[in-house]
């Protein structure tokens, strides 16, 4: 089993420590200081020189040091002038993502607005270039203007799902990584695009339990401004209750099957469990939620079923992904020892069952 974080460790977790500042019970991070690496230090240089030529060669056509026909010089400064805008852009942007972003330590939320920069960086370099194909501004924005309305109106639905995707950067209702069912789909989310999320499936339409379909799912965006989603990975509680549950007749000694269940539990799991619960009760005391609720040790509980039996379940505290492998685990040794005393437990038999 691997060793448990204490909660001191887990509050240090970059993701750990943005859901406590969400809660408004976090300490605020003292920035830290970036360095620079030595790829990122030569592609600085590379950016200064290239601007430093660039100014050099508008210069020399301004002061026409260049012998070159009048028809060519307006075509050139403008090409010169928009490299040099461009390499501007990309330094700033390459600055951005090293001191700024580098900064961030959860690396989903690092990628994720890695992608805003680039998305960013494209359009301004698309402005800078138009700019220099277009002398006159005005047919080019009218044009341009025109042309926008039209494909507006065309793409409607992928400006909402590009929109719902920033409202997933802000509100991060799910992450790469995260357990999450929206929908009828449920999966770990493997990608979140500008215009939509990917999901590998588990359970699905043709396996039970908790184990990988094999198949992909993808939806747009904007499907998380319409549906319910749930996450099974808050990173301050990343856990759920998992059952087993057996039907047994109403003679039945309750207490023996209690007692039964929850020692075969609890020899299995229990130990992992009071740790992570522990652990995790610390982080919550800092958060609004009632730390109480969450128990420590397998518990047994009675409902009457529908038709004649008594439900016996089992609840216990489990990872997501690993709620399907502890279940099978677990069903043949309590089996096992319920079926070990058949004058206390009575199980249904034959067209009853």
């Amino acid at each position: 089993m691997p060793e448990t974080e204490t909660a001191e460790q887990l509050s240090e977790r970059p993701d750990v420590k943005k859901e406590l500042r969400r809660t408004g019970r976090g300490d605020k991070e003292p920035a830290e200081k970036v360095k620079a690496r030595t790829t990122d230090k030569f592609w600085f240089l590379t950016h200064a020189f290239l601007i430093i030529g660039c100014i050099a060669i508008e210069w020399l056509l301004r002061l026409k040091l260049i012998p070159l026909p009048q028809a060519y010089l307006d075509p050139i400064g403008r090409a010169v002038r928009a490299t040099l805008f461009i390499v501007i852009v990309l330094a700033v942007a390459k600055a951005i993502s090293v001191y700024l972003l580098g900064r961030i330590q959860d690396a989903s939320t690092r990628f994720t607005l890695q992608r805003i920069e680039y998305l960013l960086v494209a359009l301004l370099i698309f402005l800078i270039a138009l700019s220099a194909i277009f002398v006159n501004w005005y047919p080019a924005i009218a044009a341009l203007g025109v042309g926008s309305i039209i494909l507006g109106l065309a793409v409607q639905t992928p400006m909402k799902s590009f929109i719902a995707w920033i409202y997933i950067l802000v509100r991060q209702p799910y992450r790469v990584g995260d357990r999450i069912k929206i929908g009828d789909a449920t999966g770990d989310v493997i990608d979140v695009g500008y215009l939509d999320t990917t999901l590998w499936e588990f359970g699905g339409q043709y396996i039970s339990g908790d184990h990988p379909s094999g198949r992909v799912i993808r939806f747009p965006n904007e499907k998380v401004l319409d549906e319910l989603i749930w996450n099974y990975s808050w990173p301050l509680f990343p856990y759920i209750w998992n059952e087993i549950k057996f039907q047994i007749a109403y003679q039945s000694d309750l207490q023996f099957v209690a007692q039964t269940m929850q020692k075969i539990v609890a020899d299995e799991i229990g130990k992992e469990m009071m740790e992570r619960v522990e652990v995790y009760r610390q982080v919550l005391a800092r958060t609004p939620v009632d730390e109480l609720q969450v128990r420590e040790h397998p518990r047994v509980i009675f409902r009457v079923d529908e038709v004649t039996w008594v439900d016996a379940i089992v609840r216990y505290l489990v990872p997501p992904r690993e709620a399907g492998p502890i279940k099978s685990r677990l069903i043949p040794k309590l089996l096992a020892a319920l079926n070990a005393a058949p004058e206390k437990v009575m199980f249904p038999k034959g067209d009853a069952r």
